[in-house]
């Protein structure tokens, strides 16, 4: 039986208590530890019980304890000064956005399929969601002028459990908006705001519900209105969930349902930055709108989109790069791509690595670099990979000009670092250090804290961290019906002042969670050595069609239940944001042993440096490009192996031996004090050297400077004058496509096998034929560089080469290339698009070679 109305039973705050509800609905509350902690004062047990979610907490408390703390002074007092400092947050930025761009409208639309802000909004799966909820903390307190968009789940991703057996079992529990942070938009009549989208010529209502990140808003999509189709309601169900079919659909609401649904607000971005491929239909709606709205063309429409759109690729596994068949994209697109002005066999082109193979499927990463004017990777080796893998986009170029760049991804330090440490940063950093983390200057005075402080509060985390994993772990034996005797046996796993190692990720298999555990009997005379015993927590998820992720935690789970390591290994059921936060302060040593190079990033690493644990990774992601021995240790020297399992070999005896003859002698290593300073030196060598460069708010003063300001500035530019900028660029992409098989390079004049002292200049001419071209319309470079045994270029710079005269449709352009140093040199000459009318002069993928 369903109910015909439905209400919300509200709390009735008393009027002395009413800033706890604007303190409630903004996650500010999950990065300044002061907003939780008036929550969790008003009843410890109701706070943890509640996932740390003020929200639902305000609906569960007594009525009498909310009369009881409006009566008590000392409570008022330090809500008065907490509200105070919150509005001071909102109100007062450092940063006014008027300082970043204040020539041209400024405003970013960031998308993302998923936001780890939160454990008590559990919409995210790993790092991808927890980047993003960053990405908008680091937003927020930079002022930036962005607004979030996603996709709320009403089950959000599983929770974990695991059989007697050891076999991971997932359970979806349904999120309850009502008492969660989310607020439902409304339209000035009160009536809750939709917009819609066609799935297979059925519409589909979507609701708009917004989540205040500080200043930043998040706006979330969500199908579940009794008016959709039933087997259309559930398509913001499940993160991750459901068959391709799903996924397509859920691609739709976020990227064409977003795109309407900021329209719908009102705001007009001037930046799209798309956070993995999964929203690329932004683009394409994007396209639709400009197009419909000032009467373009697809191609000039096309102009204005590509030219303010970034992309950021985050992963170089193939199953984390989503393509459809094209019989499944055409039940959804045909009739859309007829919207768009273009035949839908086009619209596959955009799709497709080779446009004209009709058998190609549709590639959403695809979609996005074709349309983007900027494309990055995660950070420096990722940005490497990923032009590899995407250079058939650009076929014509050598990988190393594939435009892909890198920017490498940070933390949010404030949301990650223990409140320990955060108080010792406040003492000796200065009370201001969470406004300015990627200040070189303020982690300079990590030099000031004395070697006690630092590791009496390391230890204080470890001891929380020992305390926290008890309890879990009776709770989940009780929860699997252990006896008495095994639920009263976990209050005696590990010890407070053992080194402790920590893992913690995805059960990814190419993650590689059972390198430490593939020789149990050196695993064993490490953990159990009398004097410097050893210890493993562990925690993750496989996703739940990932057999060999599962068989993993299986064996890890087995081997833990072994007597002799029952009270040193101990793997935490249902990792999630909560669990992490005590794994990344606790641990000792964080482990990372990902196989080379398909850890795109790796920011769990840079939650536990944040706190003072030094890391252990394979030269991967963020540590090949941050490692030094003075911070932590490598694994490998950057090895990429074609035997995985010689590798797997090498690389565990590898790790048993840093292990035994470096990292645990260092740790046990203490002077009278009981301090091992060697130990403490490296913590403190990290805090101060790495810190403020891998934390969000570089990362998104990066994505500012290098992206979201040349994008806006340029969409501003092509809108001007009734977009006759687009529409003329447009006319000239066109231009430059129909007539570039008449450019061809002649002649290069030059004789071969130069000798050139130091410091003079080869001079180079080269005869080209442009057809109906002008020079105005290309640029043609001497490529040049340092030659390998083979010719090939090892390394490669250009100069540009000017036209000297003509003769028809054919020109003599003449360059000098610089010997700076000695050596074997080589070059070539090319042509390509003039780089001044074009924010990325590559992404057209036209190119001639002499």
């Amino acid at each position: 039986m369903k109910a015909k109305i439905k209400y919300n039973v509200v709390p009735k705050v008393p009027p002395k208590l009413e800033a706890l509800r604007s303190l409630a609905y903004n996650l500010c509350f999950s990065w300044k530890g002061e907003i939780a902690d008036i929550f969790q004062r008003i009843d410890p047990g109701l706070w943890a019980e509640c996932r740390q979610n003020p929200v639902l907490m305000l609906g569960l408390v007594s009525q009498e304890r909310l009369d009881e703390l409006a009566e008590d002074q000392g409570f008022i007092a330090q809500l008065e000064r907490l509200n105070q400092d919150f509005d001071r947050y909102l109100s007062q930025p450092r940063i006014q956005v008027e300082d970043y761009c204040p020539e041209v409208p400024f405003r970013v639309a960031y998308f993302s399929a998923e936001f780890g802000l939160s454990d008590c909004l559990p919409i995210y799966s790993g790092g991808l969601g927890i980047l993003a909820g960053d990405h908008l903390k680091s937003a927020s307190d930079l002022n930036v002028p962005l607004v979030g968009v996603g996709l709320l789940y009403q089950e959000g991703y599983f929770s974990q459990y695991l059989s007697s057996d050891g076999w991971q079992m997932e359970t979806y529990s349904v999120n309850d908006f009502a008492n969660m942070p989310v607020i439902l938009v409304r339209d000035k009549k009160g009536r809750p705001l939709r917009v819609s989208v066609d799935f297979k010529g059925k519409t589909v209502q979507i609701l708009i519900w917004r989540i205040n990140v500080g200043r930043v808003p998040l706006y979330m999509l969500d199908t579940n209105v009794g008016a959709n189709p039933a087997e259309f309601r559930g398509t913001t169900g499940q993160l991750y969930g459901g068959d391709r079919e799903m996924r397509l659909r859920q691609e739709i609401v976020l990227g064409i349902g977003g795109v309407r649904a900021l329209k719908a607000l009102g705001i007009d971005p001037t930046v799209i930055h798309m956070n993995e491929g999964h929203s690329a239909f932004s683009a394409l709606e994007k396209i639709n709108i400009v197009r419909k709205e000032n009467r373009l063309s697809f191609d000039a429409a096309r102009e204005m989109v590509l030219a303010s759109t970034a992309f950021t690729t985050h992963t170089p596994v193939p199953a984390g790069n989503d393509s459809f068949d094209p019989g499944l994209l055409r039940a959804y697109f045909e009739q859309y791509a007829k919207e768009l002005g273009i035949s839908f066999r086009v619209l596959l082109g955009y799709g497709r690595l080779d446009p004209h193979n009709e058998s190609e499927p549709f590639g959403m990463t695809t979609l996005a670099l074709r349309l983007s004017a900027h494309t990055n990777g995660v950070s420096r080796l990722h940005g490497q990979i990923s032009r590899g893998i995407w250079q058939n986009v650009w076929h014509h170029h050598p990988v190393e000009d594939v435009p892909i760049d890198h920017i490498t991804n940070g933390i949010h330090v404030p949301t990650w670092i223990s409140r320990g440490m955060a108080g010792l940063f406040d003492r000796y950093l200065g009370p201001n250090w969470a406004e300015d983390p990627d200040n070189e200057l303020v982690w300079e005075h990590v030099d000031q804290i004395p070697n006690t402080e630092l590791w009496r509060t390391h230890e204080r985390c470890r001891e929380h961290l020992v305390s926290f994993t008890r309890r879990r772990l009776a709770e989940q034996l009780g929860r699997r019906g252990a006896s008495t005797a095994e639920i009263q046996a976990a209050s005696e796993v590990l010890t407070p002042d053992a080194l402790t190692i920590g893992f913690a990720r995805r059960f990814a298999t190419y993650k590689r969670a059972t390198l430490l555990f593939r020789d149990p009997d050196r695993l064993d005379r490490i953990v159990n050595h009398p004097e410097y015993p050893v210890q493993i927590v562990i925690a993750g998820k496989a996703h739940p069609q990932d057999n060999e992720g599962k068989e993993f935690i299986k064996t890890i789970i087995h081997l833990a239940r072994e007597e002799r390591f029952r009270r040193s290994i101990v793997f935490m059921e249902d990792y999630n944001m909560y669990l992490a936060q005590y794994l990344v302060s606790g641990s000792d040593i964080w482990l990372n042993t990902p196989r080379r190079p398909l850890e795109a990033c790796g920011t769990s690493g840079m939650k536990a440096l944040a706190n003072g644990v030094l890391n252990l990774s394979v030269l991967d992601g963020w540590w090949d490009e941050g490692y030094h021995r003075d911070f932590g240790w490598a694994l490998g020297h950057g090895e990429v192996y074609k035997d995985h399992a010689a590798q797997d070999n090498i690389e565990s005896r590898d790790l048993y031996t840093l292990l035994e003859e470096e990292i645990v002698p260092l740790f046990y290593q203490r002077g009278r004090d009981g301090i091992p300073r060697g130990w403490a030196e490296k913590m403190r060598a990290g805090l101060r050297n790495l810190v403020p460069i891998f934390n969000s708010h570089r990362m998104v003063q990066e994505y500012v400077t290098r992206y979201y300001l040349p994008c806006s500035r340029r969409f501003n530019t092509l809108c001007r004058e009734d977009f006759a900028g687009s529409k003329d660029l447009a006319a000239w992409r066109q231009k430059l496509m129909t007539g570039w098989n008449a450019v061809s390079v002649e002649e290069v004049m030059s004789s071969d096998d130069l000798e050139m002292p130091v410091g003079q200049e080869v001079e180079v001419v080269a005869r080209v034929k442009l057809g109906d071209l002008s020079p105005e319309d290309v640029i043609v470079e001497a490529y040049y560089g340092r030659l390998d045994h083979q010719r090939e270029f090892a390394g490669r710079e250009t100069v540009p080469m000017e036209v000297q005269d003509s003769d028809g449709d054919s020109y003599t352009f003449r360059g000098l290339i610089p010997c700076r140093t000695t050596g074997r040199f080589g070059y070539t000459v090319r042509v390509m698009p003039s780089h001044k009318r074009l924010e990325n002069r590559f992404a057209m993928g036209l190119v001639t070679w002499a």
